[in-house]
């Protein structure tokens, strides 16, 4: 009998406080069966582990006992102007390991949240020279290469010796429900440099870091593509995390995004058609400008933004066309998608003004006769030798959109709904229409609607509007001073003077630049990875670095390589926090990907979900789900799991520690 078996019905689970040691220490590995259970896939084992097979109820756990000491009340940490809150340690991370493609997992199931980080491009490992990608294990002395001796870049083909299977998206999850965490590793084989016959590839771990191919014949194996994103997530809600891959241009057409269902044993099957996803060609106006037509993908994402349990579906895209929004909708068990990319305000702003844009202005100086041509003014550019500009399509909305890098999902205003945060690539040449990365707030609209504050309004902004070129593509929202309010850094790359950029929420929505040097001193910084890599309570922030358009003769140039960086958090560990390793039982996938979650403490009330990656070419961070909680040491905490029935538990437990909690049974204290 499985204890979840008892909860099926949504309940509230009310337990007492329970008491835990003031500081964390290592958890033991995650999830793991005992021998006779691991990497089953019949009935009684897939997924659904018994309260004893999950928990591990023997003294390696951690579990609280009587013995152990209620926790130390920190003070308030919330960060103030003055204060440093990272240092380097760079010492941390492998010399020659370079790369703008992060992701975080636990691999090796010992608690502690390990780092894949790749170049971009479509580039192979030669372990004997050349590298593109660095599978990192987490070690107390610093991380350790396992990338060769872990398989996750073997070749189903033997094309060249030594050589890897390329790779540059990358999404985690535990895809066959046996405990730990496997990949999906993505890749450009539409590339005719890229090496023959190998493809995007689901790969098994066996729960100490090594890793072997899923099924041959896989749905998602295709021939011909170039992938933007990646992201799992249990869109049917029948405990088996699917797969939803954002797709780009293929010879600068743009192709059909995707939906996989999981249908068991690593094997996965297109549902894109069947669930209401399919978008068009390239080919009529109206589609473009109403989102119909294919996306142009630069990321993927899915979460819950009306809050009814369902995932909503997202792909961000390149080329100032718009992004897509898929809202689901569920019906005697059966999921749709309705396209709200132009309602719900996440296709593109509503600046459609195109006279600002300087190439536009060449054409009017040339045709003042041509349809709104007359009054527009003079161009800045120094010549019009070479124009890009079509009057034609160009003043169309589908034309006057952003260049969308990442979107990142959370519950920025601690209001109970998802929000997102946009990234965008901006010149100064294309105007003020062109979209700028902005936080798009939830309305709590059942249909899934959004507002624009404003760069003003929310304080986003660089202030450089005069003559600009951002190169945003990346950016993280994450609590860095454990005050209970998410914080924002927006990687800001590969353009003369750009830095990553560090906000502090000050009020609800409103936001207070943090000094470089007081924050992530980085220029040009391109991918992020955030964690707990240290375990000391705090989130730590890995970021890359992009070598693109180097020039020596401009502000912030380059740095010598493409080394990323690692940036200890040294304030938040002061202050009182909360970490949740949230494991599904019966109907729920063992990731817990899309369980929702809201801490309330101290008078405020957090939300966060668990993601299967997001953002451009695979970012993910760390499952663990970390909480400030400010001034106060005890929250009431309350799950609400991704199974059919969405069923919910609640307890009022402990800060200053991190808990795992299995569905149906209560958090323990790690």
């Amino acid at each position: 009998m499985y204890a979840a078996d008892l909860m099926r019905q949504s309940f509230a689970l009310s337990i007492a406080a329970l008491v835990a040691c003031s500081d964390p220490v290592p958890p033991g590995p995650v999830g793991n069966r005992d021998a006779s259970v691991a990497g089953n896939d019949d009935a009684a084992a897939a997924g659904n582990a018994d309260a004893a097979a999950v928990v591990n109820d023997d003294a390696s756990t951690g579990q609280a006992d009587a013995a152990h000491t209620p926790p130390v009340c920190r003070t308030d940490t919330r960060w103030a102007a003055g204060t440093t809150i990272f240092r380097e340690r760079n010492d941390l991370l492998p010399m020659g390991v370079e790369g703008t493609r992060l992701g975080v997992a636990d691999i090796d199931g010992d608690g502690r949240p390990d780092l894949f980080v790749r170049r971009g491009g479509n580039g192979a490992d030669d372990f004997a020279g050349v590298r593109n990608s660095w599978l990192l294990i987490n070690k107390p002395a610093g991380f350790e290469d396992r990338t060769q001796a872990s398989g996750i870049r073997a070749t189903r083909g033997e094309f060249q010796p030594r050589r890897s299977r390329p790779g540059e998206v990358v999404a985690f999850a535990d895809v066959d429900d046996d405990g730990d965490v496997d990949v999906y590793s993505g890749m450009n084989s539409a590339d005719p440099n890229g090496p023959g016959g190998e493809t995007s590839e689901i790969m098994f771990n066996d729960g100490a870091g090594n890793f072997t191919f899923g099924p041959e014949l896989n749905g998602f194996r295709q021939a011909r593509e170039l992938i933007g994103g990646a992201t799992f997530v249990d869109f049917d809600r029948d405990g088996r995390v699917d797969l939803w891959v954002g797709r780009g241009a293929v010879d600068s057409v743009p192709q059909q995004s995707m939906l996989y269902r999981n249908v068991g044993g690593g094997t996965f099957e297109p549902t894109t058609d069947q669930v209401g996803l399919t978008t068009r060609p390239w080919s009529m106006l109206g589609d473009l400008d109403g989102a119909l037509s294919h996306v142009n993908a630069w990321s993927s994402l899915a979460c819950d933004l009306n809050n009814d349990g369902n995932p909503e579906l997202m792909a961000a895209s390149y080329g100032r066309a718009p992004n897509h929004l898929f809202r689901g909708e569920r019906a005697a068990g059966a999921m749709t998608y309705v396209n709200e990319s132009v309602a719900s305000g996440y296709a593109f702003d509503g600046n459609q003004a195109w006279e600002d844009n300087q190439f536009a202005r060449c054409f009017c100086a040339a045709n003042r006769g041509a349809e709104g041509c007359a009054t527009v003014p003079v161009t800045r550019l120094p010549s019009c030798a070479q124009m890009n500009w079509s009057h034609n399509t160009d003043r169309h909305p589908y034309r006057l959109g952003g260049n969308s890098g990442t979107t990142v999902c959370a519950d920025v205003d601690n209001d109970g709904d998802m929000d997102l945060l946009t990234t965008e690539i901006t010149h100064w040449w294309a105007g003020q229409n062109s979209d700028r990365s902005e936080l798009l707030l939830n309305q709590g609209d059942p249909l899934v609607r959004f507002t624009r504050p404003g760069l003003v309004a929310t304080r986003l902004e660089r202030g450089n509007s005069g003559g600009w070129d951002n190169g945003d593509m990346t950016a993280a929202i994450f609590d860095f001073d454990n005050d209970g309010w998410p914080d924002v850094y927006i990687g800001a790359s590969d353009y003369p003077g750009n830095h990553g950029l560090l906000f502090h929420q000050d009020s609800a929505g409103h936001f207070e630049p943090v000094p470089i040097a007081q924050g992530i001193d980085h220029h040009r910084s391109h991918g992020i990875a955030v964690a707990d890599f240290d375990l000391d309570g705090d989130l730590d922030v890995v970021v890359g670095h992009s070598r693109a358009r180097c020039d020596a003769n401009a502000p912030d140039n380059c740095y010598p390589t493409m080394r990323p960086r690692y940036f200890e958090n040294t304030i938040g560990a002061a202050g009182n926090y909360l970490q949740l390793d949230l494991v599904g039982g019966m109907g729920t996938s063992r990731s817990a990907i899309g369980a929702r979650v809201t801490v309330t403490s101290g008078g405020v009330t957090q939300t966060q979900e668990i993601g299967g990656g997001h953002g451009h070419y695979g970012i993910q961070h760390d499952r663990v789900l970390h909480f400030g909680l400010g001034a106060s040491c005890e929250a009431t905490v309350t799950v609400r799991w991704p199974d059919a029935a969405l069923t919910t538990e609640t307890v009022t437990i402990d800060g200053n520690a991190r808990y795992r909690w299995v569905q149906g049974e209560a958090p323990q204290p790690l």
